[in-house]
């Protein structure tokens, strides 16, 4: 059964920093998932393991709830982009570890070379810089709910839910007017792929 009127993050927020350890778990509890399928997302192959991407979703929320005190709201959707900035720095911390360690593996001398050509690695690399680029020049509120969407996967309901707005139409809305800024910021860059 629906709780009919939720508590905000903001709400959840103002009673964490007061000290109310229930509000920090159920905000928490809010934010794990979303976390966690984010982990997925950005690890490459190589790097997601269960457990390493669990660590990083608990480290990312344990060092957000240290700086909570500090933390002000700049509106809906701050609090998700404050834990995405912490995640990602952990996340760069990962990627930098794991690469100063090789991987070990056993070669397969009849393996087949299923890796993209240097051309169309760099035509990926070319895309994901454009995109990148074109969501840095989206105005913060288009750049989460295109994160939201694209790298998160959420739903309608779920961005409705996380930006405070008032249906799942309504975000669905903003979603697609931040969609099409995105790829007119990456067609004035060279084109979409």
């Amino acid at each position: 059964m629906n709780n009919p009127d939720p508590e905000s993050t903001l709400e959840l927020l103002q009673q964490s920093q007061a000290g109310d350890a229930a509000a920090r778990e159920r905000l928490m509890g809010r934010y794990l998932p979303l976390l966690t399928r984010w982990a997925h997302g950005r690890l490459p192959h190589h790097a997601r393991d269960l457990s390493e991407t669990a660590d990083l979703v608990q480290i990312t929320l344990l060092r957000a709830f240290q700086n909570l005190p500090t933390f002000v709201s700049q509106g809906p959707g701050a609090f998700y982009g404050f834990l995405r900035q912490v995640m990602s720095n952990l996340v760069r911390d990962e990627l930098r570890r794991v690469g100063r360690r090789p991987e070990q593996v056993d070669i397969d001398h009849e393996l087949v070379d299923n890796e993209a050509t240097p051309l169309g690695r760099t035509v990926t690399l070319q895309s994901l810089k454009r995109y990148e680029h074109a969501l840095a020049a989206l105005a913060e509120d288009q750049r989460e709910l295109v994160v939201m969407r694209v790298e998160l996967g959420l739903s309608n309901e779920e961005i409705a839910r996380l930006i405070d707005s008032p249906s799942a139409n309504a975000a669905r809305m903003r979603v697609a007017r931040a969609l099409a800024n995105l790829a007119q910021f990456m067609a004035e860059q060279g084109g979409v792929d």
